[in-house]
């Protein structure tokens, strides 16, 4: 199984990146491959609703870092979505990323392939409730399975590190893909 991690969090070690790495370590030792993205390296655009993916080969016409990312997202079986809890939702450039996927709704490149969600928040998975269902809503409409999640309380950068519970939870997810 391939794996696809796509990082938006803009703390390279911070606490998403942490907890998406010992997704990778279960699964890696598990046989599966990995390869892991950070956004924040991507230049990404917004979505200007130019209708060109509704058409003809079903693609993003936008000439930016997306068009390295599209690829690598049809290759993987699975894909994980880290990002921090940003007022109840993503950061932008996760956003960024989710809302240029919607070539994915008419080309159905993406029907049948899981997903994973990792979230770390300041006052933890009791205020991740809107996060989660922005993705699933948006994942189910694209015909992808939910594999799995992560939430979790952290708010300083590396915190995740004291949470035992939660980087094993972690890295059991990754074991059982």
């Amino acid at each position: 199984m391939k794996i696809l991690a796509l990082v938006g969090s803009p703390r390279k070690g911070g606490n998403t990146d942490i907890l998406v790495d010992q997704i990778l370590k279960g699964g890696k030792e598990s046989g599966y491959s990995a390869e892991k993205l950070c956004l924040y390296h991507y230049r990404i655009s917004p979505c200007i609703d130019c209708r060109n993916c509704k058409k003809g080969e079903y693609v993003c016409t936008l000439k930016d870092r997306m068009q390295q990312i599209y690829p690598k997202m049809e290759e993987a079986d699975l894909i994980i979505f880290g990002t921090p809890n940003y007022w109840f939702g993503p950061t932008a450039t996760m956003k960024l990323l989710v809302d240029r996927m919607r070539p994915f709704a008419a080309n159905k490149k993406m029907k049948g392939k899981r997903w994973v969600l990792v979230a770390p928040a300041a006052d933890g998975p009791k205020v991740c409730g809107p996060l989660v269902q922005m993705f699933r809503m948006s994942f189910d409409y694209l015909g992808m399975k939910f594999a799995g999640k992560i939430l979790v309380k952290a708010y300083e950068k590396g915190e995740v590190k004291e949470n035992r519970q939660g980087l094993k939870r972690a890295y059991e997810l990754g074991s059982s893909l």
